[in-house]
């Protein structure tokens, strides 16, 4: 894809009058036709979910396809518009790659937009990418700037379509706090924030990117801004240094920050990269305690230092900030045994976090492990296994690796086939809800009961949140009826 930051105003006068294709009727998609209104293209919907189509039309009165309408008639078309969960070798995309129609993301549709000032002057986008713990930092950056007086909002793959941010009217926002996914980042090369992030990175989408490089590579598009932000206690993230495109690039670590650095010295969070030796807050003022919840809050005050947030402004940020649902989150303690949602861990460099948090764990997982491999948290975790509760489509790879690495662990699969009082009918809520009385009668006093997939919920679940949910409302079920 070619950048477009030369030819913003006479790309997109061209969509005027133009026929554009928007793949994708989901939140994406559907923000993506007011703003191609607003230029005067006319906009066509295409989604496999005939329901989300139909939703479409009716909310918005745009005209729909399938994909394979689309693909068939794309020569009839000036411009596709993807949303982030588009592969490139969908047969819509590689219609178009072919016909030599240009293709963008939302994101990139969004920055073109920004660029051009379509709806007033430009705004600083400060950009939050990486594997894990991209959500809790989008958020705290958010606090951070609205602590510092800035009129802000976190956007992107945290929930807010950033052309909803963009055409917002009052407030007018003028940061940004943007999580990207890496699909969001694949189609954004013209994308160059004033200050971005790369928390970490570990398996996850392979299926989606291909392999290693190409994710990483996706990541890697978040660092061509004015300042570059990296974990280094993550090695893959750390070792994007040479590949920045920024003119100045720090990092931050747990560990006591050397120049050019942030990082932890005593009880407190400094800046040696922004400042000679600049405390930001103290330990006990982030939330979620512990390593993780530093680590993000650390990224959130590089970001927000990156663009002249002073300290005082830190440490009220993040005293303010409260962690999100489904993120390690406390749901009850029923005879002795506490219960914990982890929904969000929907890989398994996400699992690892929570499952290291408790000397006795008795683990639910699985669903869709897009192409990551299990073996190493397992054997890394194993001494930590009372016993493991599995369901979803690649249970059967966990097992494994739980055989290979942990023999001792129980394993108990709950699932046609594996578990008599499951059937091929039975809802997601109801496999939840045996899963949790399975691991209950796992569990000894003292014991967690960690929902931790280390997987994507699409196979059986609407998304995280409502497996996140279906997990509290089996376990709130227990305590009514004594199950436990």
């Amino acid at each position: 894809m070619t950048p477009l930051d030369s030819t913003l105003p006479e790309t997109l006068a061209r969509l005027r009058g133009a026929r554009v294709l928007v793949t994708g009727a989901g939140i994406s998609g559907r923000a993506l036709v007011a703003p191609l209104r607003d230029l005067g293209a006319d906009v066509t919907l295409t989604d496999g979910n005939a329901d989300s189509l139909a939703a479409a039309a009716t909310a918005h009165g745009v005209p729909t396809c399938s994909p394979d309408e689309a693909a068939a008639g794309i020569a009839g078309y000036v411009q596709v518009i993807t949303s982030p969960g588009w592969r490139p070798d969908s047969p819509v995309l590689s219609a178009a790659a072919g016909a030599g129609i240009p293709i963008w993301g939302d994101v990139e549709f969004a920055w073109a937009v920004d660029r051009a000032e379509l709806y007033g002057p430009a705004r600083r986008w400060l950009v939050v990418t990486g594997t894990n713990g991209k959500t809790t930092t989008t958020s705290m950056l958010e606090s951070i700037l609205r602590a510092a007086g800035l009129s802000a909002v976190a956007c992107g793959n945290i929930g807010l379509p950033v052309t909803d941010a963009l055409r917002s009217g009052e407030p007018r926002y003028e940061a940004l706090a943007v999580e990207l996914s890496s699909f969001q980042l694949h189609w954004a090369p013209s994308v160059h924030p004033a200050a971005g992030a790369v928390l970490n990175i570990a398996e996850d989408h392979l299926d989606w990117h291909g392999g290693m490089q190409g994710y990483v590579d996706a990541k890697a598009q978040a660092l061509t801004g004015e300042v570059a932000v990296l974990g280094l206690d993550d090695p893959v993230a750390a070792g994007l240094r040479e590949r920045s495109g920024a003119p100045r690039t720090v990092g931050f670590r747990l560990g006591a920050p050397a120049p050019g650095e942030l990082g932890i010295d005593g009880e407190d969070l400094v800046d040696r990269a922004f400042a000679a030796a600049e405390t930001l807050a103290a330990v006990a003022d982030v939330t979620p305690p512990g390593p993780a919840g530093l680590m993000d809050a650390l990224a959130a005050a590089a970001l927000a230092r990156a663009v002249d947030v002073p300290a005082t402004a830190v440490r009220d940020g993040l005293r303010n900030y409260r962690v999100g649902p489904h993120r390690a989150a406390f749901v009850a303690e029923i005879g002795e045994v506490t219960y914990i949602d982890d929904s969000k861990a929907t890989n398994p460099h996400a699992a690892r976090t929570s499952l290291l948090a408790h000397p006795r764990v008795v683990w639910i997982a699985g669903g869709l492990l897009k192409g990551a491999r299990v073996d190493d948290l397992v054997a890394e975790v194993a001494d930590r296994l009372v016993a493991a509760v599995l369901f979803g489509r690649d249970a059967g790879q966990i097992a494994d690796a739980l055989a290979r690495h942990a023999p001792r662990v129980p394993v108990h699969r709950v699932e046609p086939g594996h578990d008599d009082l499951v059937t091929s009918t039975d809802t997601p809520d109801a496999v939840m809800a045996r899963a949790v009385r399975v691991a209950a009668a796992a569990a000894e006093p003292g014991d967690a009961v960690l929902l931790a997939p280390a997987a994507a919920s699409l196979d059986m679940f609407t998304d995280y949140g409502h497996r996140g949910r279906s997990f509290s409302e089996a376990v709130h079920a227990l305590a009514d009826h004594g199950d436990a």
